[in-house]
């Protein structure tokens, strides 16, 4: 378009430098063949008129070439408002570009975190799940009878009769105590009373044997080792030469277990006493 601009100018010069040339010439012309008929004002006038006729000719025309040049050059501006537009435009769908990818990589790695996040809470469930299982009561039987116990309970009573087995006696005796004051309630209660009295009447203590011989039989008179309490109580009395409360001790027992083993072993031992 800059091309077609300039090739205009340089036309319209080279129009009016032609237009002034032809003019001039006509007017010379006409004045040498009518140089008889007019005078000289006439001559001074004519010359005049045209004059001023190739005056008003290249004021129009210069009029012309400046509104040409003004629309060129306002062309040339609006050109160059575009060419700064669309830079703009292209800087800002570049910067545009740019968030996206950092939105999307954002997104990506929120949606790691939300997986890692979903696996992390599963695993947890799992685990504390795994972990409820293992502290949930299960049903227990001993003897003769059914109840629920947690497992730690359990736990903690096979181990106090662990002991008790091997023969470590005192140790046996420590962790008894400590079960029936953790386990007040316990549907180990009585048994762990009948194994405490047990382990007390190995290491000699007597009192406390009977004492929980005694709490054993008050809290379950039913449990199949009531009768064997009993007589252990009767033991205990018979080895500190109280024998008339072993007596009492016997005979109470054969009156309230009279079918049980330990009865009929209570009244072998009456007959003794006799």
């Amino acid at each position: 378009m800059l091309k077609r601009m300039t090739l205009n100018r340089l036309f319209s010069n080279a129009s009016l430098g032609f237009l002034r040339a032809a003019c001039l010439a006509l007017t010379l012309s006409q004045a040498g063949a009518h140089a008889a008929l007019f005078d000289d004002d006439e001559a001074r006038r004519a010359i005049l008129d045209l004059r001023q006729k190739v005056d008003n000719i290249a004021a129009k025309q210069t009029a012309e070439t400046q509104r040409v040049a003004n629309v060129a050059n306002a062309a040339t501006e609006e050109q160059a408002q575009l060419r700064r537009s669309l830079f703009d435009l292209q800087s800002q769908i570049d910067a545009l570009k740019q968030d996206v990818a950092n939105l999307r990589g954002q997104n990506e790695s929120l949606t790691q975190q939300i997986v890692s996040l979903q696996r992390n809470q599963k695993d947890l469930a799992q685990g504390v799940e795994k972990r409820l299982s293992v502290m949930e009561p299960v049903d227990v039987s001993l003897d003769g009878k059914t109840f629920k116990a947690e497992p730690a309970e359990t736990k903690d009573y096979e181990a106090a009769l662990s002991q008790f087995r091997q023969g470590n006696f005192d140790a046996a005796s420590k962790q008894f105590v400590a079960f029936v004051t953790r386990y007040p309630y316990s549907g180990y209660g009585a048994s762990a009373l009948f194994w405490l009295g047990n382990a007390q009447y190995a290491t000699r203590d007597y009192p406390a044997a009977i004492a929980n011989f005694k709490a054993m039989i008050k809290a379950d008179p039913l449990n199949p080792r009531a009768p064997e309490a009993a007589l252990s109580i009767a033991n205990c009395q018979t080895d500190t030469k109280d024998l008339k409360a072993a007596k009492k001790t016997l005979q109470d027992l054969v009156a309230a277990f009279p079918n049980s083993e330990a009865a009929v072993t209570a009244k072998e031992r009456l007959s003794k006493l006799k």
